[in-house]
């Protein structure tokens, strides 16, 4: 009988440990990497020639890097390993992908999405001039060119990813100048019992505070942002923001790295047409998955925070669990107690993430807030103005309706990046909950594609 077909999509946490159980199991799985190297954004790796240690790329993850990329790099000759290579389409049992080989269109007949997150970014008026970037931007800057996006930077946001960024700046020496944070303190307070969950977790979080302000960088907890200022032609120049008290403020910088925790990465899921369901904790559509990572279609599996945000950790338990889930339902032998344990794993790690989202609330009044003049989708340059007048005119309370009258979300990005806010601000102004604005539809291809590009022959 020739041999089962999987493919896993992505290789950081979830991915790695996903091919470590099949190559285990005594197969061969194809594992697609839009990366130069394995690690996903969580541990990308740097430049060949860089020698900077692993506790200055990942500090309080740095045992944990290593040992993803050591597990990598110890089954790499035993998998069929296919990185800078972007799955752009799911059709018909098929992947579509482009490399700089061509095209290819790869039958499966068990696909592994472990396809990773993205910024989750609130549109701030000012957020198009030069100089603003997101969170894994500015992070991507750091591990990968070891450059700093600006001689004097803001950071500003929420969620753990503000803290751990602004904190690897800070360690390579930057300029940081200010820690902006929305969430209020009581909201930690409240997630506390949650977060508590992972105590290791929360103290490494902990650490990563008091090294940013044992630096002198100052902290601002409950902050409203009011503007990125700047001007077209110089780029950023500084950050107005209301404090926790209602003081308006304001920051000079040349740099603002800005974002609200995570996103996961669903579009593949979505052309896969894998089921999604409204998620009230976060404001936002996820794929549906059993508790073994099974999703909705058959033969597709979700693991990771491409499914869901619960960070590295629980992705390495997850991407086994999903391949576990694979290969059982390949008809190949599977440890019971080895499914149970990682069952338990990735729910204490779920808890934990339910208090991170307590601790660091999505600040969807933020968009209902935006002025008119604010820029919402920058891939299209249009305004939240524009959007309210299209809805007035046309009456769009859906939000690809909306896009089809307004073009929001329809740019290079796709709605990654002004998606989420344009769901709020579309939900304020009409007066609803924001699941019944709906949640933009995936199309092919996820991410622009080459036209030098040909066939694979």
């Amino acid at each position: 009988m020739a041999e089962q077909r999987i493919i896993i999509v992505g290789a950081g946490p979830a991915g790695t440990r996903a091919a470590q159980a099949c190559v285990a199991a005594g197969l061969q799985p194809i594992v697609l990497d839009e990366g130069r190297h394995a690690g996903g954004q969580i541990y990308r790796r740097q430049p060949d020639n860089f020698t900077r240690p692993y506790t200055k790329l990942y500090g309080t993850e740095a045992d944990r890097a290593q040992a993803v990329h050591d597990a990598f790099d110890a089954i790499r000759d035993r998998i069929d390993y296919r990185p800078e290579t972007l799955v752009w389409n799911i059709a018909d049992r098929h992947v579509w992908t482009a490399s700089g080989t061509g095209q290819t269109a790869l039958p499966f007949d068990a696909l592994l999405l472990c396809t990773g997150a993205t910024d989750r970014l609130m549109p701030v008026k000012g957020w198009q001039y030069a100089g603003s970037y997101s969170l894994g931007g500015a992070q991507v800057a750091l591990k990968s060119q070891a450059v700093s996006i600006g001689h004097r930077v803001v950071f500003m946001g929420s969620g753990p990813l503000l803290y751990l960024v602004a904190s690897q700046y800070v360690e390579a020496g930057a300029a940081v100048a200010a820690v902006l944070d929305t969430s209020p303190f009581s909201a930690r307070v409240k997630a506390l019992p949650d977060l508590l969950a992972v105590p290791s977790i929360l103290w490494n979080g902990v650490k990563l505070t008091q090294a940013i302000k044992r630096a002198g960088v100052p902290v601002h907890l409950g902050v409203t942002p009011v503007e990125i200022l700047g001007d077209p032609d110089t780029g950023v120049n500084g950050v107005r923001f209301r404090d926790s008290g209602g003081k308006e403020q304001s920051i000079a910088c040349d740099a603002v790295a800005m974002g609200h925790h995570l996103r996961p990465e669903t579009q593949l899921a979505d052309l896969a047409r894998c089921a999604f369901a409204f998620d009230s904790h976060t404001r936002q559509w996820l794929p549906e998955r059993d508790g073994d990572g099974r999703a909705s279609v058959a033969g597709v599996y979700l693991a990771g925070d491409g499914a869901r945000i619960l960070g590295a950790r629980s992705a390495e338990a997850s991407g086994t669990l999903a391949a576990l889930a694979a290969l059982a339902d390949l008809g190949l032998p599977v440890d019971k107690g080895v499914t149970a344990s990682l069952r338990g794993e990735v729910a204490t790690y779920a808890k934990f993430a339910r208090g991170l989202a307590t601790a660091f609330p999505w600040p969807s009044a933020q968009a209902a807030a935006l002025p008119d003049d604010a820029v919402l989708c920058r891939c299209e340059g249009v305004s939240a103005g524009d959007l309210r007048a299209v809805m007035r005119e046309t009456g769009a309370q859906e939000a690809n309706r909306a896009k089809a009258f307004s073009r929001v979300g329809m740019g290079r990005c796709q709605g990654r990046y002004c998606g989420l806010a344009a769901a709020e601000l579309i939900a304020a102004e009409a007066g609803i909950p924001v699941d019944q604005v709906g949640r933009l539809r995936g199309q092919a291809p996820v991410k622009p594609i080459n036209i030098g590009i040909g066939d694979e022959k």
